[in-house]
């Protein structure tokens, strides 16, 4: 994956990414509703709207650049494209992980995600690969509709944004579904997780009308 190196004593961000840059705990959060509504009909349909709804978020993730950014040692990065890892879950109950891009038309993404998902499973792997910095962490928890969520985070902390969503509901005739994104604070502000998600709606409404 491509990557150019930010210059933080330039960045407009230079005095919150001093401050943040060195808590134990950086991470910085929400959890939102979105409207998913669109979606349900696809699903209907027969596709997969795990696949779906990973399109958006992993598009929407992708056009905010602050959450394309890494920190690497001293220096900050920021990639062209981000790619997501999500878990696969195994029979056995356990999971895997599984690597997608979704730098493509939706109707290439489904069936090349749908091989992917397919081929982890028999050789199942929690290992990110070489280039796991890139990496958005995806998992999705569709046993529940959640309103907060705490993640396991490593120490000392990483610079991967993780985005989770839970079991879709109704509402006044709309389909929600719970979607959190938990992102390092010295690169991330409330300003950029609101981006997101603006993002995230204009990526579910657009999916939820297109033609199949």
């Amino acid at each position: 994956m491509n990557c150019r190196v930010i210059n933080m004593e330039q960045d407009p961000r230079k005095e919150q990414y001093a401050y943040f840059r060195n808590f134990a705990n950086p991470y910085v959060g929400l959890t939102v509703n979105v409207d998913i509504t669109g979606l349900m009909t696809r699903k209907v349909r027969g596709e997969s709207l795990f696949l779906l709804t990973l399109y958006a978020v992993s598009r929407a993730a992708n056009s905010v650049p602050e959450l394309r950014r890494r920190i690497r040692g001293d220096q900050v990065v920021e990639y062209d494209w981000c790619p997501t890892s999500h878990t696969e879950a195994l029979d056995n109950g356990a999971y895997c992980y599984c690597r997608l891009s979704a730098d493509m038309p939706l109707e290439d993404f489904l069936p090349y995600a749908k091989a992917a998902q397919e081929g982890v499973k028999e050789a199942p792997s929690l290992d990110d690969g070489e280039e796991g910095e890139s990496l958005f962490f995806v998992s999705c928890v569709p046993w529940v509709s959640y309103t907060a969520m705490v993640q396991p985070v490593p120490s000392p902390a990483d610079s991967n944004p993780r985005i989770t969503w839970g079991r879709y509901f109704q509402q006044e005739g709309r389909t929600l579904l719970p979607v959190t994104l938990l992102a390092n604070h010295a690169l991330v502000d409330g300003l950029h997780i609101a981006r997101f998600y603006e993002a995230l709606d204009r990526e579910l409404a657009a999916i939820g009308t297109e033609e199949t």
